[in-house]
């Protein structure tokens, strides 16, 4: 039997499972905007925008989480090697992908270089966006 939800949708299902079990641990706070727009490519998919936002989400919350102590080790990693897994389908998105993650990381190790509360609270609020993300990307995937 085929399974008509298409393999970014899956994964981000997995994703979100991560976050909100992460943001049920953290509480929940107001998601901030949303990032810029990614320019379209020849493998680009209507949900590319989403996507990239995800992944950057993703590589904050890895460098955030380990700065607070939450000793979630290669957790938020592994959740983007498996976005990789299923929607790096081309070097090109591949890169692309590795790219959102570490801007989020490296933004985010920028301004932080010790757990404050501002840094708890851009975790909160990175996984509460990150979960409504992948909550969408599941609930639009055809």
């Amino acid at each position: 039997m085929h399974n008509p939800m298409p393999k970014g949708a899956r994964a981000c299902l997995a994703v979100l499972a991560g976050i909100a079990i992460a943001a049920s641990a953290w509480g929940q706070a107001p998601a901030p905007a949303q990032g810029p727009a990614q320019a379209p490519t020849s493998d680009a998919k209507p949900y590319d925008d989403k996507l990239m936002r995800l992944s950057e989400i993703l590589g904050a919350v890895h460098y955030l989480r380990e700065l607070c102590g939450a000793n979630d080790g290669q957790k938020w990693r592994d959740q983007m090697r498996e976005l990789m897994d299923t929607e790096g389908s081309s070097a090109l998105r591949r890169a692309k992908l590795t790219r959102s993650f570490n801007n989020g990381y490296r933004a985010y190790s920028r301004t932080y270089s010790a757990c404050s509360q501002s840094a708890q609270t851009a975790i909160t609020r990175f996984l509460t966006e990150g979960a409504e993300i992948a909550d969408s990307l599941a609930k639009t995937a055809p």
